[in-house]
Parts: structure tokens; C-alpha cells; sequence
């Protein structure tokens, strides 16, 4: 049997990846696990800051790794263009997407129309855009990875996020389709959907977070990363069509 390390490398060094959201939470989580295992990784987000900061915590952490991307909105076309020109003027290229960005959002008698249509921009059209973007490349040279960050939300259907389920509940019909279109051309989809997870996408303060997580109802992103990377490090035989993790003690 080959060395574990060498088994979850295999599929990730000098890799050109793409994680859009890839700034905080779940997305950063997945960049560092990519880095230090010597992918080349584009990320981005919205905010200026975050990009600056992860940038930075990922360039101390991993000193002489390979860290792309600029602040992006995946609701502007304009910004998913400049994204696309860093991937082929720098990058050069791409073999792994992984769709993250996204927004928490409430019932649908608490939003105005122009609110949840920013969060269905970004939950939906943002991953649409950017897979579609992906897989044109990824089918010239007939082999790719695209995972989709969903959510447990389109299985438990809560009363308290109507639109946040709607998004991610498209989601998972949305990979089950695009792996079917895609993966004759040699293209791998993936659905990950985790349950309650840290973030700042959680209505609870940070420390009520970690108690949940002492308590093993909430995941660490990290959770979520090494999830990811399992997806990844499978043999080209074999594809991860869809993961569900949740903490030890949330029902679903």
C-alpha cells in the first residue's frame, strides 16, 4: 500500500485550483489544506481585508507557496472575468474548482425582494457562472474537478431559512445534473454538504461556536477541508458523487 501522504498529494501538487468565497470559513480552511500539500490556489472574496489577510496567513504558513486572486464579487460579471484572466495569464490554467461562495439568509417574510435576490445571485448564479467558466476549460483538456460546497439545509428544510434551503436545495439538483452532463467529457463533479459549521455565516457569537463544537454540534471548516481533500485524492476511477457530514449531536 502507497503512503498516505503521498495518496492525498497525488491529485493536488502543482494543481491549478480555483475556490471562490476562499477568504474566510470554509473556503480559507480548504485553501490552507490545498497549499500545504503544494497546490497553486486562487482565492478570492468580496472583501479587501479578508483577501489581504488570508493572502498573508497563507503566504506565513506555508512560506514560498503559490497563492493567486483579488478581491471578486461572483454576482458581477466583470469580476468573474477578472478572476478568468488571472486563472489564464497566471495560473495558467485550471483543474480544480471548488464553488463555495455564498451567503446565510433568512425566512422569506423577513428579506425585501432585493436582499434574497443578492443571496440567490450569489448561492446560484455565482456557482453556475463559475462552473460554467471551469468546465469550458477543463473539457479541452479532458480531465477536472469541480466540488460544490452545498448544505445539510437542503435536507432539514428549517422554517427559519426559507431562502438560504432554496439556494442550496438548487444546489444539489444542479450537481447531479452537471455531473451527468460533465463527466463524459472527463470531468469530475462533486456535492459536499456539511451541517452546522463555524463561520461568520452563524448567527451565534464566536465563543457560543465553540462551546457547540466542544458540545459536537458544530463542525470546525476544517472539518469540511479534509472532506474536500478526500473528494480530491480519489484514482481517476473513482468519484465521491456526494458527501454528507454534520456534527455528532445535530439531528437532521
Amino acid at each position: 500500500m502507497e503512503k498516505l501522504t503521498d495518496y492525498f498529494g497525488q491529485n493536488i501538487n502543482g494543481r491549478r485550483i480555483v475556490i471562490t468565497g476562499g477568504t474566510t470559513g470554509i473556503g480559507k480552511a480548504i485553501a490552507d489544506v490545498l497549499v500545504s500539500l503544494g497546490g497553486r490556489v486562487l482565492i478570492f472574496g468580496r472583501d479587501q481585508e479578508d483577501f489581504d489577510n488570508a493572502v498573508a496567513d497563507i503566504k506565513k504558513q506555508f512560506p514560498g507557496s503559490e497563492v493567486y486572486g483579488y478581491p471578486a464579487d461572483v454576482t458581477k460579471k466583470e469580476d468573474i472575468d477578472k478572476i478568468f484572466d488571472i486563472v489564464e495569464n497566471e495560473l495558467g490554467g485550471i483543474d480544480i474548482l471548488i464553488n463555495n461562495a455564498a451567503l446565510a439568509a433568512p425566512g422569506l417574510t423577513k428579506e425585501t425582494y432585493e436582499e434574497y435576490k443578492y443571496v440567490i445571485d450569489t448561492n446560484i448564479t455565482g456557482y453556475l457562472a463559475f462552473a460554467q467558466q471551469a468546465a469550458s476549460r477543463m473539457k479541452e483538456q479532458k480531465s477536472g474537478h469541480i466540488i460544490n460546497i452545498g448544505s445539510m439545509s437542503a435536507e432539514s428544510r428549517t422554517a427559519e431559512s426559507t431562502i438560504y434551503v432554496a439556494t442550496k436545495t438548487a444546489i444539489r439538483g444542479f450537481s447531479t445534473s452537471l455531473r451527468k452532463e460533465l463527466n463524459p467529457l472527463g470531468i469530475k463533479v462533486s456535492l459536499i454538504e456539511p451541517g452546522a459549521v463555524t463561520s461568520d455565516m452563524q448567527t451565534d457569537p464566536k465563543e457560543i461556536q465553540h462551546q457547540k463544537v466542544e458540545k459536537l454540534e458544530m463542525l470546525e471548516a476544517y472539518d469540511i477541508a479534509m472532506s474536500t481533500l478526500f473528494c480530491l485524492s480519489q484514482p481517476r476511477r473513482c468519484d465521491i458523487v456526494s458527501m454528507q457530514i454534520r456534527p455528532h449531536r445535530q439531528i437532521i
